[in-house]
Parts: structure tokens; C-alpha cells; sequence
């Protein structure tokens, strides 16, 4: 079970709860829930595929608990405003694009319809939760998000339920602002367009220096809304991290 820390929504609730409250007491409008590897795809490393829906709803329960008690601490107060959870639904262990045998370029240990299966079932749960946003993020590998789009799309139509606003974030891996999947910013944009999402951006890989110049590029030709979290970049040749907090 180490690093499995999707599990601590069952095993460890109050923790999680409290963890997402110190972010929404320090000032966050959004928290994610704790479901990056939420999928069955991913719990299989673990041996927990039958509980990926349980983790999903929790994940969220445990948020949007957070969200509405620091929401309506917050009422009357100046700068008071609605605390909103995002159903965070991680690109998965495994990658529909790139084979993980270099002798054997056509070799995949995951098919698309396999993630779409996945996915649905991980939306359906931060749905059930309460999540106030649909959050495909770390985007690597841009048929997994085409995946987790369609699962998307197919939820909200088998259900009739009212569509959640779509957050669509990918992630930048070296200086030419390429995706693992080969894609730059502008394929980036134009592959995900038709999802229509409410907002588009990048998160992870690279520091703010290093990210800002392809948000520039994504913001010159998105006519949606951009977002940018980055983190404290790639590692330098001794292995730290030279952006603080």
C-alpha cells in the first residue's frame, strides 16, 4: 500500500478533510480531491480495482466537506466568497500512446476503451461526491485525455445530469514545450478544443519561469479561459529543486 495515497480517503479521513481545509484557510478558492491515481487502472498496481468508485466519492465528500465549512465560516465576513471542489482525474500509470517495451514499439499495456471504462466510473464517483468541477489534469499523453473526455461526455448524457464545467490541464515535459506524446502547445490546444472545456492550462513539470512562455502561447490562441499551476520545476544536476514555494 505505500505511496497509494488515494486509500487514505478511506483509511485516513479526517486527515485528508483537514489537509484540504489548511489549503482553503490559506486562501485557495479550489482544492482538487485526492484521486490523481483514482482509477481501477491505476489501484490494479495495489490490488484495489474494486474500490476506485468508493475512493472517487469519498475523495470528494472529504473536499466538499471542507469547502462548505470554511464557505459558511466565511459568510458576511469581507472577501467572503464560494469554496469550490475540483474532481481531479489524474492521466493514470499507463500510456495509450508510447509503448512501455522499447523493442516492441506497438506493445501497449492499457487500451483506449480500457481508460474510457476507467474514467466513467472515476467521474461518476466525484460526481456522486459532490465535486463542483470535472478537473482532467497532468496531461501526458493526449489519447488518455481524449479518453477521460469521452468518459466524460458519456456520463453526463447516460445520466441527463446537468455538465459540471470542464477543466482540461496538460503538462509540459522540456524546453520545447512538448507533451511525453509529442504534442506542442498549439496541437495541445487544438486536440482538446472539442471538449469545449471552461478552462485550459498547465500544470506540473516545469517552474513558473520555464512554463511561462508556452502560456503565453496558449493564451494568444485559446478563446477560453487559461489557468497555470506550476511547480517547483525539473530537479537540477544534484538532484534539488532551485524555486521555492
Amino acid at each position: 500500500m505505500k505511496n497509494n495515497n488515494d486509500l487514505l480517503n478511506i483509511t485516513r479521513k479526517e486527515l485528508v478533510t483537514e489537509i484540504h481545509e489548511q489549503y482553503l484557510v490559506a486562501g485557495a478558492d479550489i482544492v482538487e480531491t485526492n484521486t490523481f491515481n483514482g482509477t481501477w487502472v491505476s489501484q490494479s498496481d495495489y490490488g484495489l480495482e474494486k474500490y476506485a468508485y468508493r475512493m472517487n466519492k469519498e475523495a470528494a465528500r472529504l473536499a466538499r466537506i471542507a469547502a462548505d465549512k470554511v464557505t459558511e465560516n466565511e459568510k458576511g465576513t469581507e472577501g467572503a466568497r464560494w469554496r469550490l471542489v475540483a474532481g481531479a482525474v489524474g492521466p493514470t500509470n499507463r500510456t495509450a500512446s508510447v509503448s512501455p517495451k522499447v523493442e516492441d514499439a506497438s506493445f501497449r499495456n492499457v487500451t483506449y476503451l480500457e481508460l474510457v471504462d476507467a474514467y466513467y466510473e472515476q467521474i461518476q464517483g466525484l460526481v456522486d461526491g459532490g465535486s463542483h468541477i470535472i478537473f482532467i489534469e497532468t496531461i501526458f499523453d493526449t489519447l488518455n485525455a481524449r479518453a477521460a473526455i469521452f468518459a466524460y461526455m458519456d456520463f453526463f448524457r447516460d445520466t441527463g445530469l446537468k455538465k459540471l464545467p470542464l477543466f482540461i490541464s496538460g503538462t509540459i515535459i522540456d524546453a520545447a514545450g512538448r507533451t511525453l506524446s509529442g504534442q506542442d502547445t498549439e496541437a495541445f490546444f487544438v486536440s482538446m478544443m472539442n471538449a469545449e472545456p471552461f478552462c485550459i492550462g498547465f500544470n506540473c513539470a516545469l517552474g513558473a519561469t520555464q512554463m511561462y512562455p508556452f502560456l503565453q502561447r496558449l493564451s494568444k490562441i485559446a478563446h477560453t479561459n487559461v489557468h497555470a499551476y506550476p511547480n517547483a520545476g525539473l530537479p537540477n544536476a544534484m538532484g534539488g529543486y532551485d524555486e521555492t514555494p
